[in-house]
């Protein structure tokens, strides 16, 4: 039987692969999750992998059989709230991550009071109304706050064509900004999880204080 590591093991682990002042900044790092789908799912286990600290999830929704294709649950985990499905499945990764659920609806309402705590938000939502208004609450009421945000990642285009864009200081926009998942083949596990590994990287940039131009 194999023994799970200390914290101090891991963090060593991960002090080795990042070095001790980059991994410091990565721990002490607080990060909200809008949406644990295809791109909140993969954007949270590529955050608790490189070790951050602290990280919101915000969901209301529960794992359903056709999540299973793109996102980050088992099928053991069916009908469970993807916030716990979520947090179960990060704690098997990295035991230590300090991860709190908020198993709510974003709205126009709530969006500040949610997400004032942290230091990076991160935009996951599939539907594009939701986005927006997502991306416009931050922007009016927490322009302080870094926002990095999905768009474009359905289809079976050239997984080349996602990128990362600086739109203003604090906003950083993912993907092709042109496919939508209504426009034919709809979301492929691959391209999702690249768009995802785009939003995760950068805001392990941001954190690192490595900003895009």
């Amino acid at each position: 039987m194999h023994s799970i590591p200390t914290k101090e093991e891991m963090l060593l682990a991960l002090e080795e692969r990042h070095g001790k002042e980059l991994q410091s900044k990565f721990s002490n790092a607080s990060v909200s999750i809008c949406g644990l789908g295809g791109l909140g799912s993969n954007i949270a286990i590529a955050l608790a992998r490189a070790g951050v600290g602290n990280l919101y999830l915000i969901d209301f929704d529960r794992v359903e059989l056709s999540n299973l294709n793109r996102q980050q649950y088992f099928a053991s985990q069916l009908g469970m709230y993807k916030t716990d499905a979520l947090k179960e499945n990060l704690l098997q990764i990295i035991p230590y991550v300090n991860v709190i659920s908020h198993t709510v609806r974003i709205t126009e309402s709530n969006t500040k009071e949610l997400l004032k705590g942290t230091d990076i938000i991160c935009e996951a939502f599939d539907c594009a109304e939701e986005k927006a208004m997502l991306v416009n609450c931050v922007l009016e009421n927490l322009p302080d706050k870094y926002l990095v945000s999905g768009s474009g990642m359905a289809g079976m285009s050239s997984a080349n064509s996602i990128k990362t864009r600086r739109v203003a200081k604090h906003f950083y926009l993912c993907g092709d900004e042109t496919s939508d998942v209504s426009d034919g083949i709809g979301l492929v596990s691959s391209r999702v999880m690249v768009c995802a590994a785009h939003q995760a990287h950068m805001v392990l940039r941001i954190i690192a204080e490595e900003f895009e131009v």
